[in-house]
């Protein structure tokens, strides 16, 4: 679809060091980056935050902050879902979240090549993935999470599968940097991979008003090609408002800039880098006094909502703008070019 409207240059209003500056006030000694001031962390948001720190080049704080995971991780693998002052909260424990810290790890080292920090937080690493997988269904989905009570809930959600999905290509990148094998996981990267693209029904459709729903599975690398072209076109007006950026969840006018980037991250992906670059120009004015972006609004009063300022959503701001401007020898990390299944293709060429 052409997209119209006024666009603003991003070189006129993104400030790098701002946005990494602001994450640098919230972590705390422990290596701890929560939401914001007095906020609680999740461990999947604080591996996006700290990609927000690779892509400034304070890896010292993205370390601690890895560190902090290692320190709190469970003895099976997981995390909770939340944390507040350094102690849980929801005790779930999330499969996408588990994994998630093969995506941070293989971004931090696209960036810095430090192999002996991914050789440091394999045994960490290694340990989430096998928790996540270990809730696979035969027909290949893997199930969200278990109860604070240890119980498997038999549903599966799609923008967390899309997320495994991704994760398990960077543990399998990771992997060969390493020189180790893990067939157990290229078995569940094929069965999850052939579970989205054929069964997609398997997935709760209650999700669907979000819009991770829609875009995640291409976020991914899941669904390529004429499929992920046909699923942007088909849900594009259920989800954008056009010169906003992406609605948090399609029932509502609420505009969300982590959701915008994200959907940036997914048309660069799948080669739609003209309009990424226009979907991004629309909330480079979305913006405080410091530089630093709002979480969201709410269209068209123009209410900024929630009024604090969230460390992952910046970071994720940073993520669209290297993957748009090629920053970092990270920027490519999602792009589907850049993968052959589970093979990263740059590390062969």
């Amino acid at each position: 679809m052409p997209l119209k409207g006024p666009r603003i240059k991003s070189s006129d209003v993104l400030n790098i060091d701002s946005v990494v500056s602001f994450i640098l006030t919230l972590q705390r000694e422990s290596g701890n980056i929560p939401w914001h001031a007095d906020g609680k962390t999740d461990p999947w948001d604080l591996v996006e935050t700290i990609m927000g720190l690779n892509i400034g080049r304070r890896f010292d704080a993205s370390y601690r902050a890895f560190e902090w995971l290692k320190n709190y991780q469970n003895p099976d693998g997981s995390w909770y879902s939340s944390y507040i002052n350094e102690r849980p909260d929801d005790l779930t424990c999330e499969t996408h979240m588990a994994a998630y810290i093969c995506v941070g790890l293989f971004h931090t080292w696209l960036i810095n090549k430090d192999t002996l920090f991914l050789e440091h937080m394999w045994p960490v690493m290694e340990k989430g993935v096998n928790y996540a997988i270990s809730l696979q269904a035969k027909t290949g989905e893997i199930y969200w999470a278990k109860s604070p009570e240890g119980l498997v809930d038999p549903m599966s959600l799609l923008a967390g599968a899309s997320s495994i999905f991704m994760s398990l290509k960077c543990a399998l990148a990771i992997a060969a940097i390493l020189g180790k094998r893990k067939i157990s996981w290229e078995k569940a990267f094929d069965k999850l991979g052939k579970s989205i693209r054929e069964n997609i029904h398997n997935y709760n459709v209650s999700k669907s008003r979000f819009s991770m729903y829609w875009f995640y599975p291409i976020l991914s690398g899941a669904l390529k090609g004429e499929s992920a072209n046909h699923r942007i076109e088909k849900y594009w007006n259920r989800y954008v408002i056009k010169g906003q950026g992406a609605r948090c969840v399609s029932d509502q006018p609420w505009v969300t800039i982590a959701e915008t980037s994200e959907l940036v991250l997914a048309l660069i992906a799948m080669g739609s880098v003209e309009k990424a670059g226009i979907v991004f120009s629309w909330i480079q004015d979305k913006i405080y006094e410091d530089k630093t972006y709002w979480c969201g609004y709410t269209y068209p009063d123009m209410v900024i909502w929630p009024e604090e300022k969230i460390s992952w959503t910046n970071a994720v701001v940073l993520m669209a703008a290297d993957a748009l401007y090629d920053l970092t020898p990270a920027s490519g990390l999602f792009c589907h070019r850049s993968w052959d299944g589970c093979l990263y293709t740059d590390l062969v060429n």
